[in-house]
C-alpha cells in the first residue's frame, strides 16, 4: 500500500500551493487530481491579485494582506523550481465604485484620459489601486512542474473516491489504488462537497478575450462592479465575468459573451473594434458567505476550498495557514472566519 505524510485532493492552485509549502517543510506530499492539474478554475481565472477590490468581504482582508506579502516569494520559488518565468502583466487598477473609499482620491477626467484613453465613465467614481495581475495560463504551465521539481508526487487522472479515518491517519481510495496518509487536505474546489459534505458549490464564470491590433494598448486593469478588462501586455485583453448558478455546466454561450463585450465597450469603447480570440467558462468554488474554508474538519482531515473569485490571490496565504495549523506553528492571522464549523456537520473523513 502506498503511503505519504500529507495527501492533497485537488491539483488546482490551492492544492499545488499547499503541496509546495509542505514539501518545503520536508514532508512527503502526494497530490491526487481528478483530471489535469491547474485545468479548472485556476486556468480559467482572470488573474487579478485583487487584494483591494471593494467587492471583497471585509472578513477576507487579513488573508488577502497575508497572501499579498507572500506573493513575490511564491512566484520566485515557482520560477526557480519550474524554470519558467511568470511575468506580472499589469501593476495598476482603475476601479469604479459608487463611493471612493477612505484613503483614496477620486481621479479627475484628465487623469482618466491619460491612464485609459477612450474611457467613457458610467455613473461611477474612479480611483487608482496599486494592484498586480498575471496570466493564470502562465501559472498553469509552471506550477505543476514546480511541485514535481520540489519532490511532490502529482497524480493526474486520479480521482479520490473515499477518505476513511484510521487511528494514525486516513485511508485514501482512488480509482488507481489505495493510499494511506497521516494528514489529508481537501482542495478540490467546486467538487469538494462530493467527499466532504461541506456546502461548497460551483458558480460559473464566462469570459471572453479580445485582441487589440493597435500600437497604443491598454496598460491598466479597468474594473467596475459589473465588468472588468484585464490586459495581458501582448495586445490581448481578458473581459469578464459572469457569476451564474448553473451547476457544473461549462458551456460558453454566445449571447452571454456578447453581453460581456457590450458592457466592456460601454466602459471602454475601443473594445468594439477588437477581434474576439477566445471565450471560456470556469467553475468558481463558493460558499454561502463568499469566504473560504481553511480549517481542520476532523482529527486527520483539513479543508482549503471555497475561495470563490480570489483563488489565484489567496493561494500562498492559504498554503501558509495550512502549514501553520497542521504543524502547530504560530498562526499568522486570525482565521476564525474560515472555520469549517460555521456550516452544518459534514462527513469529512468519516
Amino acid at each position: 500500500m502506498n503511503h505519504c505524510e500529507v495527501g492533497i485532493a485537488g491539483g488546482g492552485i490551492i492544492g499545488l500551493s499547499a503541496a509546495l509549502e509542505f514539501a518545503a517543510a520536508g514532508l512527503q506530499v502526494t497530490v491526487f487530481e481528478r483530471g489535469r492539474a491547474m485545468a479548472e478554475s485556476s486556468w480559467a481565472a482572470a488573474g487579478m491579485l485583487a487584494a483591494g477590490d471593494p467587492e471583497n468581504p471585509a472578513a477576507l482582508r487579513p488573508l488577502t494582506e497575508l497572501s499579498s506579502r507572500l506573493y513575490p516569494q511564491f512566484l520566485a520559488d515557482v520560477d526557480q523550481l519550474s524554470g519558467e518565468r511568470i511575468p506580472i502583466r499589469t501593476t495598476q487598477v482603475i476601479q469604479g465604485a459608487r463611493q471612493v473609499p477612505d484613503g483614496f482620491r477620486e481621479l479627475d477626467a484628465t487623469e482618466l484620459s491619460v491612464l485609459a484613453p477612450g474611457l467613457e465613465p458610467p455613473r461611477l467614481r474612479f480611483f487608482s489601486l496599486d494592484e498586480q495581475s498575471l496570466d493564470p495560463r502562465d501559472l498553469a504551465r509552471a506550477l505543476p512542474r514546480a511541485v514535481r521539481a520540489a519532490g511532490v508526487t502529482l497524480l493526474e487522472d486520479t480521482a479520490v473516491t473515499a477518505v476513511t479515518a484510521r487511528a494514525s491517519g486516513v485511508r485514501i481510495e482512488t480509482r488507481s489504488g489505495i493510499w494511506t496518509a497521516e494528514k489529508m487536505i481537501h482542495c478540490s474546489g467546486a467538487w469538494t462537497a462530493e467527499l466532504t459534505g461541506v456546502p461548497i458549490a460551483p458558480r460559473k464564470g464566462q469570459m471572453v478575450a479580445v485582441e487589440d491590433p493597435g500600437s497604443e494598448r491598454l496598460n491598466v486593469v479597468l474594473r467596475t462592479p459589473e465588468i472588468y478588462l484585464v490586459p495581458r501586455g501582448d495586445g490581448r485583453i481578458a473581459v469578464g465575468a459572469t457569476v451564474e448558478e448553473a451547476g457544473f455546466d461549462k458551456q460558453v454561450y454566445p449571447a452571454t459573451t456578447a453581453r460581456l463585450l457590450d458592457l466592456a465597450a460601454a466602459l471602454w469603447p475601443p473594445v468594439r473594434a477588437m477581434r474576439v480570440v477566445d471565450a471560456w467558462a470556469g467553475l468558481r468554488p463558493a460558499t454561502a458567505d463568499d469566504l473560504p474554508v481553511i480549517d481542520a474538519c476532523s482529527e486527520h482531515c483539513w479543508m482549503a476550498a471555497g475561495h470563490f473569485r480570489n483563488g489565484i490571490l489567496l493561494a500562498p496565504g492559504t498554503a501558509r495557514l495550512l502549514r501553520e495549523m497542521i504543524l502547530a506553528e504560530p498562526i499568522s492571522i486570525d482565521a476564525k472566519s474560515f472555520r469549517c464549523g460555521r456550516f452544518a456537520a459534514s462527513s469529512v473523513c468519516s
